[in-house]
């Protein structure tokens, strides 16, 4: 007991540490008590579910007309595709060389659009080298989505849809790749207006089925001739839906049945690629409580061959090295994901390693993007490049992108 005590007082002041640069609100930061537990388990025994019958689509809120595709002049280089652990372009490897823009004001699309900023910071973002960017499609599902108090979701607004138009469209000119992430740990957290509805969609086959027919089917296919949508990230962090009080401690059984129905769904209407952001690398390895990702586990929840994910992108922050250790001198393979598909990494700090905590060491920006274009990651996303909390931005790591930029180019 005593030992326990001890513990908690050292990772308190480890994580005031080590997170003092990023906004809490913002981040997910776990219940102490769940992070200094990490037996490696079995996942949970879970029965096969069948497939249950989607309902017949209803309002998907007013969709705006179809888009002129032909009309757009794509600075796009092609299609991402997957070949065993390489992202594929034109027949050649491609290395992500990416950044998070997850917002420019929270709840963007159908929310506080800007169209100016993006327009600038798309173009910003490919002079200094980088492909792609990871940005929130709805940052915690209360503006912009259609959903009603028994979870059931009808679509979204139509300045949801119109607003998504203009944002594909300015990524496509301006040749800027799109990890599209659809809802994140938020949406279940105790602070939001419709935090409730969230929870009872997710645990219902129902209502799940109502989320994927008539919102993330009507995305994929409004959207699978944007070849800069080159990935869906299904949630950000879903671990904090797991494990914190907050946001329901929902299990994985329920969570990844939900992932798995998506996965599925993404990939029998479009080519658009599929991932999870975990927050930590505990819940996408067996190495640690298993992962919650791999083909296996998913389609033990859902009986369907679609449903699956094409590449990683675990997440880290330096409060993790204590438990899951250091990526940025190791391989994928070495960081214990299993090598079997592309791994990203989907955030770190834009302002770089500290070596403060036990696990870690000091490594600037620069060197975490250039270890791991070396050390065989296929991607890496710094958070954030346009400074939406303490933890840096583009200012912080350019160099290191325009150099990568120059390497990907010889």
């Amino acid at each position: 007991m005593k030992l326990k005590k001890l513990c908690a007082i050292v990772l308190s002041a480890v994580m005031a540490v080590s997170l003092c640069g990023c906004s809490s609100e913002d981040k997910g930061t776990p219940d102490i008590a769940d992070v200094t537990t990490t037996p490696k388990v079995t996942q949970e025994a879970k029965p096969t579910n069948t497939p249950t019958p989607t309902p017949e689509p209803v309002d998907l809120g007013a969709m705006p007309e179809d888009i002129d595709f032909s009309a757009i002049e794509s600075a796009v280089p092609g299609q991402v595709t997957v070949s065993g652990t390489d992202f594929i372009v034109n027949g050649e490897p491609l290395f992500f060389n990416g950044v998070n823009t997850p917002w420019d004001k929270w709840n963007d699309f159908g929310g506080s659009f800007n169209y100016g900023f993006w327009e600038e910071h798309f173009k910003t973002l490919r002079e200094n080298g980088i492909n792609s960017t990871r940005i929130w499609i709805s940052c915690n599902g209360d503006v912009g989505m259609l959903i009603d108090s028994t979870g059931y979701v009808s679509g979204a607004t139509t300045e949801h849809w119109e607003d998504l138009d203009s944002l594909f469209t300015l990524a496509e000119e301006n040749g800027i790749y799109i990890m599209a992430t659809l809802m994140s740990f938020d949406h279940f957290k105790d602070t939001n207006e419709t935090y409730g509805y969230w929870r009872k969609m997710v645990k219902d086959d129902t209502l799940i089925d109502s989320y994927i027919q008539n919102y993330v089917i009507p995305f994929c296919e409004r959207y699978d001739d944007f070849d800069s949508l080159w990935s869906i990230d299904l949630c950000n962090e879903p671990d904090w839906v797991n494990e914190n009080s907050e946001c329901g401690k929902i299990s994985w059984g329920n969570l990844c049945e939900f992932f798995a129905k998506e996965a599925a769904a993404i990939h029998e209407n479009s080519d658009i690629l599929v991932t999870i952001g975990f927050g930590m690398i505990k819940y996408n390895s067996d190495y640690y409580s298993g992962n919650m990702g791999s083909d296996e586990y998913l389609q033990s929840l859902y009986a369907n061959e679609n449903a699956y994910l094409d590449f990683y992108s675990t997440h880290y922050y330096e409060w993790e090295a204590t438990w899951y250790g250091f990526p940025f001198d190791k391989t994928p393979v070495e960081f214990k994901l299993d090598g079997t598909k592309p791994s990203v990494i989907g955030e770190f700090p834009a302002t770089g390693m500290l070596g403060n905590v036990e696990g870690s060491q000091e490594m600037s920006t620069y060197d975490c993007y250039i270890n791991c274009y070396n050390n065989g990651w296929n991607g890496v996303m710094a958070w954030t490049s346009n400074g939406v909390d303490a933890c840096g931005s583009l200012e912080d790591f350019k160099q290191a992108t325009i150099d990568i930029a120059e390497m990907m180019a010889e």
